[in-house]
């Protein structure tokens, strides 16, 4: 048995085929890229409209990728040194807790229950608008 291989391969591939991958590879990132941007603006928005119905200063802050942190613990009335546990590594580990407790103050800050929150961590592009936009459970908020 003879291990080697007699493979030809002459690397001819025709313009049309290369422009076609590439028109392809065009159209895949354009995709996500507007997908993404949509998402981005959904959560920005609802944010805005939680910071507004909580009546939280600066909430423009929801647009920039930062401030939209401190804007969540202003809504949530937690200290802004927590921002340490989104930036620190190993110590990061604990904001994925933390981004749990944020949602779930301001969840009732909004007059929903504590599932509220949960929900808005676990599946944000639902929940987050329908916190936003949503009336409260409770009378008094």
């Amino acid at each position: 048995m003879d291990p080697t291989y007699n493979l030809q391969y002459s690397g001819d591939v025709p313009a049309a085929a290369g422009g076609a991958a590439a028109l392809f590879a065009g159209g895949i990132f354009l995709f996500v890229i507007m997908f993404v941007l949509v998402i981005y603006v959904l959560m920005a928005v609802s944010l805005m409209k939680i910071a507004n119905r909580t009546n939280t200063p600066n909430a423009w802050f929801a647009w920039i990728p930062i401030l939209n942190l401190v804007l969540m613990l202003q809504i949530a009335e937690r200290p802004m040194w927590w921002l340490i546990f989104w930036f620190v590594p190993i110590v990061n580990i604990a904001g994925i807790v933390l981004n749990f407790v944020i949602w779930i103050d301001i969840a009732k800050k909004l007059g929903k229950s504590a599932i509220w929150g949960v929900l808005a961590i676990l599946i944000p592009i639902i929940f987050m608008p329908y916190l936003a936009f949503s009336k409260s459970d409770t009378a008094a908020q």
